[in-house]
């Protein structure tokens, strides 16, 4: 499809989406959410949890008072969560390009502000593309960390979403998000189908292609923090798809300094994290215990180093080779499905 034709069908699709979703496709929850996360998702009401339509729940640890870009925002329930998770001195923007979507979230403002107990919102949402952040106003190096929720497969322009993202970013921010990816290239049939499109199918991007983008427009590799089965159920679906499998998947990725150290270090971890205070799950391969010295590659040890995690991690040099992932290496979602098909 044109990629004039792929954004009016997906924002027809998503401006209007009705509070029943059995027949969505697109969600997928987590089962690892820690109980203030938990406990600010009750405080959603159902107008707007009715309306949600992501991979499952994308909140990233340590956010207090950070500056959030939600991308792709919709009716604004992370936008929300992390809202309540912030405080009074973080902020979270959501941008998403449709208006009904828009006006939803907005009207629910208020609402969180009076529920979490804020004398001023912190908090706004803009219309707009999330491959043209800046045109809709958004100032570059200006955001602590960016969000997304299964949004990304929807666009037709990837890489220029990512280079957007990079370009807000401060120097050391993260990307975190969740997407769909494919196990392999899909057939043009399938990125022409209009109602794959809706169903974030057509637009998913082939899992090893991520790090090829990644790369290209600056970030460092992407770091695979979980992968669920994507089911999809309708029949007609399976048909068109073929033997074609689907995964949702979160990753971060890291805006590094130019001069960022990516030689291997020793790190320990602090357990100073909220709600991460005996074990820190940075990644797949990089699962941190408190007070436990664990040796990690140059690109592992340089996000941390150079993050919001920094002081979380006491550094040390280290002479031998450390085993890890290469930098130049991406972990096979598939391979490390939770519940295998």
């Amino acid at each position: 499809m044109e990629c004039s034709k792929v954004y009016e069908s997906v924002k027809d699709h998503y401006g209007h989406l009705q509070d029943d979703r059995n027949n969505q496709v697109c969600v997928t929850l987590s089962s690892d959410v820690s109980k203030t996360v938990k406990d600010a998702l009750a405080d959603i009401p159902e107008d707007i949890t009715a309306k949600f339509d992501g991979c499952g729940l994308v909140v990233p640890e340590k956010v207090e008072g950070r500056k959030i870009l939600d991308l792709g925002s919709g009716c604004g329930r992370d936008s929300f969560i992390l809202s309540k998770l912030i405080g009074p001195n973080g902020h979270v923007t959501g941008i998403d390009m449709t208006k009904e979507m828009i006006a939803l979230s907005s009207k629910y403002i208020d609402y969180h502000r009076e529920k979490f107990g804020y004398k001023e919102a912190n908090i706004d949402f803009v219309q707009g593309y999330i491959e043209k952040l800046r045109e809709a106003g958004l100032k570059e190096n200006n955001y602590d960390i960016i969000i997304s929720n299964g949004v990304i497969n929807l666009t037709p322009d990837k890489k220029a979403v990512l280079k957007e993202a990079y370009t807000v970013l401060k120097d050391g921010g993260e990307l975190y998000f969740s997407d769909v990816y494919a196990d392999r290239e899909l057939g043009c049939s399938v990125r022409n189908d209009k109602e794959l499109w809706n169903e974030c199918l057509s637009g998913t991007l082939y899992w090893k292609d991520l790090l090829c983008i990644a790369k290209e427009v600056g970030f460092s590799r992407p770091f695979l923090v979980s992968a669920t089965p994507f089911a999809v159920n309708k029949e007609d679906f399976k048909r068109k798809l073929g033997d074609a499998r689907f995964a949702s998947v979160t990753y971060r990725l890291f805006k590094l300094p130019s001069d960022a150290n990516v030689a291997p270090t020793q790190v320990i971890y602090k357990g100073t994290i909220p709600d991460h205070e005996k074990r820190f799950k940075f990644d797949v391969k990089n699962v941190f215990k408190k007070g436990e010295a664990l040796k990690v590659t140059g690109p592992v040890a340089a996000s941390l180093k150079c993050s919001r995690f920094s002081d979380d991690f006491v550094f040390q040099p280290v002479t031998e080779d450390v085993c890890g992932p290469n930098e130049m290496k991406l972990e096979n979602p598939f391979d490390y499905l939770d519940i295998q098909p």
